[in-house]
């Protein structure tokens, strides 16, 4: 009889393994204890995923011991107990590092980590700065970084990235990384106001977007293959020392407003509209001396006592210039590009109290506002092509909605 038990009992938890043991395996490895962490770690390689479940009793996740390989994604979500997640020993993570919604999340710490497929990371509202070794993170193709508590993001320096989204990180304050090209979009706004953002590599990148930040740094950028937009931000200062071409999209710095200089001086060529407007204390707009070609229109407006843009010999679209200032010097200099360097309509003036007001983008295409020289004699016509863009747009709109409803 007690045989018969023993029997029982061994086949029960026989039969409870199998339905809650995790395999090196599995498709799917789902952690639903400490202890099924420590079974998994105990695997040289998991050919599949990793699941921490969001039922996981234990605070301490530890996946350090014979572990370096996950093939596919290691996951944890909508977890409000897990306060630690570790490994000494896991190198690669094939597929993505995903971690959202483990709102008591304090401790990330993966030393010898060093490649991983993305990182997509958002709501760690206890997450003070995940910690990674010497060189860390290596090898990666997108990283999202969104809505966190994170102050410090140190150790991701991955050669080439595809896509970096940085956004609603309200206690960053420092981003420093070694990427050296990034080939599709990053995009960095609303993180900590003091944020600095340190990028020593970066040489070549497709698109950027760059707001709210206190200072930013690319001092080897040489190539934008898209655009390149500021919006929004607290630095005083941008330099890009070695930026030559912005190939195919705009430049924009727009309602930066502790702006006083920008110097890209070796750039020749934007490809796109070249956008400079409500930046308010900007007062000289001098630091484009090599700048020889627009594809775009162009669209300087502010409070500026100068404006000099001595090199240049093509703008495809529009060229407009206004101040709050008196800037009869510089239009007068501006002026010989009427007609002739500048394919579209010319306007430049200064003492209009309105000039900061409009900070939509120069077209990339050629179009622009019109208006020629300081002359109002056009102002009718002016007000027809307004009134009858202003139709168009309307139009487009409704069309847009109805498609909706």
């Amino acid at each position: 009889m007690l045989s018969k038990q023993i029997l029982s009992a061994a086949t029960a938890l026989s039969m409870v393994s199998g339905v809650f043991g995790v395999g090196c395996d599995d498709p799917t490895a789902t952690i639903r204890s400490a202890a099924d962490a420590t079974q998994v770690a105990e695997c040289r390689t998991i050919k599949g995923s990793v699941l921490i479940a969001a039922t996981t009793p234990d605070t301490i996740i530890d996946l350090g011991g014979r572990l370096t390989e996950i093939g596919g994604d290691l996951t944890a979500e909508n977890n409000g107990l897990l306060n630690t997640l570790q490994s000494d020993s896991l190198q690669t993570i094939g597929g993505a590092f995903t971690l959202k919604n483990v709102t008591k999340l304090s401790t990330l710490s993966f030393p010898k980590l060093g490649e991983v497929g993305t990182i997509d990371w958002a709501t760690l509202n206890a997450l003070p700065e995940p910690t990674f070794g010497n060189p860390g993170i290596t090898k990666a193709k997108s990283v999202t970084i969104a809505d966190t508590f994170i102050e410090n993001i140190n150790g991701i320096n991955v050669d080439s990235l595809s896509d970096m989204n940085i956004n609603n990180n309200r206690r960053l304050t420092k981003f420093s990384t070694s990427i050296k090209s990034l080939t599709n979009t990053m995009y960095i706004q609303a993180n900590g106001l003091n944020l600095t953002m340190e990028m020593p590599n970066l040489q070549w990148i497709a698109n950027m977007t760059i707001a709210n930040v206190t200072s930013f740094s690319v001092p080897s950028l040489h190539t934008v293959n898209g655009s390149m937009r500021f919006d929004s931000n607290y630095f005083t200062t941008f330099t890009a020392a070695n930026l030559t071409d912005i190939q195919d999209g705009d430049l924009s710095f727009v309602s930066n407003p502790q702006l006083t200089n920008i110097t890209i001086p070796t750039l020749k060529h934007v490809g796109g509209g070249f956008t400079v407007a409500n930046n308010t204390a900007l007062e000289q707009l001098d630091g484009f001396g090599a700048l020889n070609e627009i594809g775009g229109a162009v669209k300087v407006r502010g409070s500026f006592t100068d404006v000099e843009l001595p090199d240049l010999q093509d703008v495809k679209g529009a060229f407009e210039v206004v101040s709050t200032e008196d800037i009869n010097q510089s239009c007068d200099s501006l002026n010989g590009y009427k007609g002739g360097v500048v394919q579209g309509d010319f306007n430049c003036k200064g003492n209009d109290q309105n000039a900061n007001n409009d900070t939509s983008d120069a077209s990339s295409d050629g179009s622009g506002s019109s208006g020629t020289g300081n002359d109002d004699n056009n102002s009718a016509a002016s007000s027809l092509s307004a009134s009858v863009s202003t139709f168009v747009t309307l139009a487009s709109v409704g069309v847009f909605v109805a498609a909706f409803l």
